[in-house]
């Protein structure tokens, strides 16, 4: 998600409503240019070195997912380089492909860099224009709709500004759905995850049907790197969770 990659987004087909248009990310010299938003680097059941959030696999297809959090700001004095991604999406989880929407929050040199875009993964991301701000309100759904189509809605209820998408990913197996809070990756793996402190998913839904601790094939996911816990979920309940950053 870079200014390379913005200009991809002039290919994309994309129905705006509502939009605030704000200027592109920029970033310091040095920064990744090819970072994106990747499957689940499983370790085990539970654990993954890029993924912290709530995945469901196992019982599919998945055909819908949706989710709301607040966007919060990132801490760039504690992690003055650092990405960090909130998305909600379908697959990745035990496929690879992820057809996915959400906001990032990165620092670039000690500086905090907030925006939105889709991505339908093996394929580089599109970022939106929009501005996004720490304290927006944004929801976010990804829907199968047929023939390899995919419908990706990311809004941001506080600014007033919605983007909607239309794609086309025939490989898609529609083997998982997710609401996840991730460390980004580049061709070189995963990166450094910005502090975000904690973020609250609340409404997701997999499938119409709100994600429980009771959901088939419900699985937690912590972040880690070797011991170190990076970011973690809390227990689940009627689609409301939180996720907390702990390390980079």
């Amino acid at each position: 998600m870079r200014l390379s990659l913005v200009r991809r987004a002039v290919l994309a087909t994309v129905t705006v409503v509502g939009v605030l248009f704000g200027p592109l990310p920029t970033f310091a010299a040095g920064a990744a240019p090819d970072h994106y938003a990747a499957p689940n680097h499983k370790i085990s059941h539970g654990t993954s070195t890029n993924w912290s959030g709530y995945a469901v696999s196992g019982f599919g297809p998945y055909k819908s997912v949706s989710s709301s959090w607040t966007q919060p700001a990132v801490n760039c004095l504690k992690t003055p380089t650092g990405w960090s991604a909130l998305w909600v999406g379908l697959d990745g989880d035990t496929t690879n492909t992820v057809e996915q929407t959400g906001t990032e929050a990165d620092c670039s040199s000690g500086t905090a860099v907030y925006y939105a875009w889709y991505e339908m993964f093996p394929k580089y991301p599109v970022n939106y224009t929009n501005p996004v701000s720490p304290g927006d309100s944004f929801s976010a759904s990804v829907n199968y709709t047929g023939r390899g189509n995919f419908q990706l809605t990311l809004s941001d209820t506080t600014k007033g500004w919605s983007q909607t998408t239309t794609q086309r990913l025939k490989s898609a197996r529609l083997g998982s759905a997710e609401a996840i809070a991730e460390a980004p990756s580049s061709s070189g793996g995963v990166l450094p995850l910005a502090d975000f402190g904690t973020v609250g998913f609340s409404g997701a839904t997999v499938n119409g049907s709100l994600l429980t601790n009771s959901t088939p094939g419900v699985d937690p996911i912590t972040m880690v790197s070797g011991s170190t816990v990076k970011a973690a979920p809390s227990a689940i309940s009627s689609g409301s969770f939180s996720d907390a950053w702990y390390s980079q």
